[in-house]
């Protein structure tokens, strides 16, 4: 067997050995996986849950930490994917609930809080006009919808790799469950190609859909010149520019936009700006919004039953009126701008294969020291170091993503953040070898 082939078979063999342990740690899991498999297929409702050989079920969370069904204790930095910005069971949050269930929660026409709560958001967020939904996949699908309807075109663009929810799904080859709309797709932070796209396509185009930094796609923080070309472009086409800030809108006070000083036609929320209940938003420009205005005759119709709902309403407005302030945002991305830092130098000493993109509050880890702008970048590294760390840090005590994604929340302190350093400071120890040799197999790929 050549080096090359003893490399792979080293790391073929620690992370079956990871797994053979997470296995053995977790016999209750397993067990609530299979009974669960009987009743939903592979024992799953959403999708991004899921890990091979079966994920770790869930009993509790309170402020920081989260502990499964065998009795582990984690600290919780996934956040809920972005979501779970204010801890488990924030007192504030708490509170706001509980209020709302003193007063009924299915009033069945319009209560004391919405319209509170739409002038906190456009406030917060720089819009002129917005409208409530049940999630960010359906603010996605209503703002999509709505430039369609508007401009009397079908085609979308949207970048490889963005997530705009369920059924606007762009990594790989895409998802076979996306809405039936024509998409055109352009490489992220390429702005020449993304300008040529848009021209080429400008009669038929409604909207360009974009997050202003990558989410499910890797935490790339899109350049902000680019940002501005895309809503020029857009603009000039005659179609509608989409920021998709489901999870952005949390890197900032007032979202990346409001950072950037852009304003795209059009903003999506959700995740956290709901107070941690089921939520999401679309807003933007007067004339666009106010196509929905029951008054009008020729009026949009926009129905769901629980886009008012007092639940959302009460922990949302508690939320950002209350506990992630202007000042709060400010602090948190801090911390977390920090925590990036002390890990890409800790990468960097270790001359190590391996670095986390993003900004603020956000990140993700990836196996590979290059420059990266866009996901085309880290598509080829080795995803078997990705799940070597997910598990080694799952046996250290830290939740994150499968995927590599990483988010601060409030609770998140200095000592967690210390914990976090901790264990990425023991996986690059002990990986040490297998790390070199995955940068030599790496390098010897790319000659």
């Amino acid at each position: 067997m050549d080096d090359f082939g003893r490399s792979n078979a080293d790391l073929d063999s620690a992370l079956a050995e990871t797994r053979e342990a997470y296995v053995a740690r977790n016999p209750k899991s397993f067990a609530r996986f299979l009974e669960a498999t009987a009743v939903m297929p592979g024992g799953n409702t959403r999708s991004v849950l899921f890990y091979a050989p079966f994920p770790v079920a869930l009993a509790r969370g309170e402020g920081a930490a989260l502990w499964d069904l065998d009795g582990a204790r984690y600290i919780d930095f996934l956040g809920e994917y972005t979501a779970g910005i204010y801890g488990h069971s924030h007192p504030v949050i708490r509170r706001a609930v509980e209020a709302a269930l003193d007063g009924g929660i299915n009033l069945g026409g319009h209560n004391l809080l919405e319209a509170r709560f739409a002038r906190a958001v456009t406030e917060r967020f720089g819009l002129e006009r917005v409208r409530f939904t049940n999630s960010g996949t359906e603010a996605n699908l209503m703002a999509v919808a709505t430039a369609a309807a508007v401009t009397g075109r079908r085609k979308v663009m949207a970048f490889r790799g963005g997530y705009h929810g369920g059924v606007f799904t762009f990594s790989g080859n895409g998802s076979p469950v996306n809405a039936p709309y024509d998409f055109v797709l352009a490489r992220y932070n390429d702005t020449e190609g993304a300008i040529a796209a848009i021209e080429e396509e400008a009669s038929a185009l409604a909207a360009v859909i974009i997050e202003p930094m990558l989410g499910g796609g890797g935490c790339i923080p899109a350049e902000p010149a680019f940002l501005a070309a895309i809503v020029a472009a857009a603009r000039k086409a005659g179609a509608i520019s989409i920021f998709d800030e489901v999870m952005t809108s949390r890197l900032a006070p007032a979202g990346l936009s409001g950072k950037y000083g852009l304003r795209p036609d059009l903003v999506t929320l959700g995740k956290y700006v709901g107070g941690g209940m089921s939520f999401g938003a679309f807003g933007g420009r007067a004339e666009l919004l106010d196509r929905f205005d029951p008054r009008r005759p020729d009026a949009f119709p926009h129905a769901g039953t629980f886009n008012n709902n007092v639940l959302t309403m009460s922990a949302g407005l508690a939320g950002i009126t209350e506990v992630y302030t202007k000042d709060a945002a400010e602090a948190l991305n801090a911390r977390g701008e920090a925590l990036r830092a002390r890990l890409n130098a800790l990468c960097r000493r270790q001359s190590a294969p391996m670095q986390f993109t993003g900004i603020g509050s956000m990140m993700t880890v990836h196996f590979t020291a290059a420059p990266i702008r866009a996901p085309e970048d880290w598509a080829e590294t080795d995803p078997r170091l990705k799940e070597l760390f997910f598990f080694d840090l799952l046996a250290a005590g830290i939740w994150m993503a499968r995927r590599g994604m990483i988010n601060l929340s409030l609770v998140t302190g200095d000592a967690e953040c210390e914990r976090l350093f901790s264990a990425v400071e023991e996986f690059l120890q002990s990986r040490a070898a297998l790390l070199g040799e995955a940068a030599a197999r790496a390098a010897r790929m790319s000659i």
